[in-house]
């Protein structure tokens, strides 16, 4: 009897992939399916008194402080405005604003006093002292007493310059 040599032996196998990718997404799928989810680790069920309600958040900010400088066509000052109220044009309006911001402010208890904000609107051609006095109105004064800066606001913002028409 004569025993033949196959060709068989000499070739190579290769294992397919595909059926292989198959059966590791139904695999995946069915430990997805037979997953049971455990209660959330750290619930030690502890119950808390009952507190006080809520008060109001100081999260508001108040609305900026409006400041309004009007000049003449020659540059001089014109008007002093604070929020739509008119506080004069002669030496002592700069006082006047400095003692309603004072007011508005109060005293350094105030929730909002780090909060609250000035902004300046002056007109273009209006003289530079005067933005200055407004600014140094707005942000506190020096106690006569003590010598000591007592300080309203800190944040102050200018609005764009107004040209003037025409």
């Amino acid at each position: 009897m004569k025993i033949r040599e196959s060709r068989v032996a000499a070739t190579k196998i290769e294992a397919q992939m595909a059926p292989m990718i198959d059966v590791v997404f139904q695999l995946l799928i069915f430990f997805m399916l037979t997953l049971k989810i455990i209660p959330v680790e750290g619930d030690f069920n502890i119950n808390m008194p009952i507190g006080q309600q809520a008060t109001e958040s100081p999260d508001i900010t108040p609305p900026p402080i409006k400041v309004r400088l009007i000049a003449n066509e020659d540059g001089s000052l014109a008007g002093v405005q604070m929020n739509q109220r008119q506080l004069g044009n002669d030496s002592l309006a700069f006082d006047r604003l400095n003692a309603e911001i004072g007011n508005l402010v109060g005293r350094r208890d105030n929730p909002f006093a780090d909060e609250l904000e000035v902004e300046i609107d002056a007109d273009y051609n209006l003289h530079y002292r005067f933005v200055i006095s407004a600014v140094s109105a707005c942000t506190g004064y020096v106690s006569p007493e003590s010598g000591q800066v007592i300080r309203y606001v800190e944040k102050v913002k200018f609005a764009p310059p107004r040209r003037p028409a025409g």
